[in-house]
């Protein structure tokens, strides 16, 4: 069997703006259209998935998952091929429980059953949570049945597991997952965009090709809108107003240097330009899509708790992305004499935001970073 994830997954999934009550054929039809339209597939991403609320509440007559006729009348078959005709790939939602978390039904002792029509319709990425499971089970039992079970349907699926834990990285390689979620749900906000990418921070060392940290599919481009906002399960007070642009572009360049998988969440039908030149930036995506496959690690902070990540590229180069999580503009010093470097080194830098070459540097360098904001270079040593 081939290496399903060699590379960090690109592609779109329905729950961060769709959530449980909106999400129908149409939607999802209409979405694999946009992603080829504006440029997305031919940029990496290619999974369009489905999340929770495809499936009927209760099983067929041959105990067999079925379409909830209401939303997706054609059956997921039909919608997996119109979505394959298009050059993308399926991914659709089950959960290890006896329900998932909207009720549905859910795979415990269905495993090899639900797999086998998994292949039959085409599916070529499982995204499998974790609620309402059987007393007496534990989560790597239910996860590496389910594992098995796809590696012997007859079809390369991509298994991603949602756990929404760092102790996950500990065994959910060895279930057969290709990524793996660290934590509960983002929302459209900064303090929780910077709280997921901290708890990704923490277990970089398990992240690698096969087998990827997941903090979480982005908000970018949620403007306030969709569930990740919390519209229509928030009080009105509550709901999230969205994210600025700056701290949307921050959001993709984090989940690029941490090798993340990239599953867009905003209603792509309605991107914004702006937004669109974020999720669409070439020389950020070719750094999470680096062959090396090494997670952004953590550099000792140089002056006041700064945050600044170096992830090894394949070629020899680093990429640094220098985070300010805070209210205010901030000088932070890069110094490259912890990635393997010698200080004296003289080192090229090119900001891959702003697609601007900064010039030659020895010893290291500063940079402003606004409020709520990132910088990424790529450095190559001369």
């Amino acid at each position: 069997m081939a290496l399903m994830a060699p590379k960090p997954p690109m592609g779109w999934n329905a729950w961060n703006y769709f959530g449980p009550g909106k999400i129908n054929e149409q939607v999802v039809r209409e979405t694999a259209d946009a992603m080829v339209e504006q440029g997305f597939r031919d940029a990496g991403y290619t999974y369009v998935s489905v999340d929770d609320c495809w499936m009927a509440l209760e099983r067929d007559a041959n105990g067999d998952l079925q379409a909830n006729p209401e939303t997706f009348p054609s059956g997921m078959k039909a919608l997996g091929d119109y979505i394959h005709e298009r050059g993308l790939k399926f991914g659709l939602y089950a959960g290890a429980g006896v329900l998932t978390y909207a009720n549905r039904a859910g795979s415990y002792g269905y495993e090899r059953q639900d797999a086998r029509k998994f292949a039959e319709w085409g599916v070529d990425l499982l995204k499998y949570d974790f609620g309402y499971v059987a007393p007496g089970t534990n989560a790597p039992e239910l996860f590496r049945r389910m594992g098995q079970a796809l590696r012997e349907s007859g079809r390369d699926i991509l298994f991603s597991g949602c756990l929404g834990r760092t102790e996950v990285t500990e065994w959910m390689r060895s279930v057969g997952a290709n990524m793996w979620r660290l934590s509960g749900d983002i929302t459209d906000q900064w303090s929780s965009i910077v709280h997921v990418a901290k708890n990704a921070m923490s277990v970089a060392p398990f992240s690698g090709p096969n087998g990827w940290n997941d903090p979480d599919m982005m908000v970018v481009g949620l403007d306030g809108e969709g569930w990740a906002s919390g519209v229509g399960w928030m009080k009105p007070e509550d709901v999230c107003k969205g994210c600025t642009d700056n701290e949307y572009s921050a959001h993709f360049s984090l989940w690029c240097i941490l090798a993340a998988p990239l599953l867009m969440g905003h209603d792509v039908r309605k991107t914004r330009p702006e937004i669109a030149r974020i999720l669409l930036n070439k020389e950020l995506i070719a750094i999470n899509q680096d062959d090396l496959g090494v997670q952004g690690y953590a550099l000792p902070p140089m002056s006041n708790g700064d945050i600044i990540l170096a992830k090894p590229l394949q070629n020899g180069d680093i990429a640094f992305c220098l985070l300010n999580e805070g209210d205010s503009p901030k000088k932070m010093i890069l110094s490259w004499q912890y990635c393997g470097w010698e200080m004296t080194d003289r080192v090229k830098l090119r900001d891959v935001i702003a697609h601007v070459d900064m010039g030659e540097f020895v010893h290291g360098m500063y940079a402003v970073v606004e409020p709520h904001s990132a910088r990424v270079f790529r450095a190559t040593r001369l």
